[in-house]
């Protein structure tokens, strides 16, 4: 893996998997979690939720980088044709591990990890994950977990872009799940959007142009205000009859 603003993962061989932190001093403002061992935040991952002699295990053969932005944080994960299309496949959260399915399959991966945010990552290579998966059966039950949940990530995604009939219902789910993981405030429910427009149209496969069109159209009808990265959803119900309409 490079030490730079992007990671591309699809290496035939000596594949990593890599686990997104949260929390993390270093040179991009980090504060840096030096041990899986005494991470707060652990517990709140699956990965991470392991016994301690199943995490002291991850942790004698993983290693640590600490990236800036673009290249612990949150990463798209995308994929690009021939004719340089790009679609953001999902957004990727802290604690989630990246390349678990190449990993097991042998095969290469085929999307590309960017953060959106200072991160630190934990590497781990394919030969130790493999003989770790081997040998402690609670990592390899998790392991298993995260790929069950990834492949049922995958199918709400497929379907939600294949029973949308419109942009404007693609953009209110998306809004709709941001809501969920939001903070109540006083004239709504605020999020911290961290994406561009153009990467908001890759996430939900129209154009750049729509996106700005429609969240125009949305705050001009008061079902949202928009400042900075700040976002507060004003008219939730509103938004979920769009998807139910």
């Amino acid at each position: 893996m490079k030490s730079s603003t992007r990671w591309e993962k699809r290496q035939r061989s000596g594949c990593r998997i890599i686990v997104l932190e949260g929390v993390m001093p270093s040179p991009y403002g980090l504060d840096v979690i030096d041990s899986c061992l005494s991470c707060k935040l652990r517990q709140f991952y699956l990965f991470c939720h392991l016994s301690p002699d199943s995490v002291k295990q991850l942790e004698e053969i993983k290693s640590t980088v600490s990236y800036p932005k673009g290249a612990v944080g949150r990463a798209k994960l995308s994929t690009s044709s021939s004719d340089g299309r790009t679609v953001i496949l999902r957004i990727a959260q802290p604690g989630e591990v990246l390349g678990l399915s190449a990993v097991v399959s042998g095969r290469p991966c085929l999307a590309t990890a960017e953060l959106i945010e200072p991160a630190q990552a934990n590497f781990i290579r394919r030969a130790d994950l493999l003989k770790l998966l081997e040998n402690n059966g609670e990592v390899a039950l998790r392991a298993a977990q995260l790929l069950s949940n990834q492949y049922h990530s995958a199918y709400e995604t497929v379907h939600t872009l294949g029973v949308s009939h419109s942009a404007t219902e693609k953009l209110a789910r998306l809004l709709l799940q941001w809501a969920a993981a939001g903070k109540p405030v006083e004239d709504g429910i605020r999020v911290t959007v961290t994406l561009k427009h153009e990467e908001i149209a890759q996430l939900l496969g129209t154009s750049r142009e729509t996106v700005t069109r429609l969240f125009a159209k949305f705050k001009s009808q008061r079902l949202l205000t928009l400042k900075g990265s700040t976002l507060i959803i004003r008219d939730k119900a509103a938004l979920e009859s769009l998807v139910r309409g």
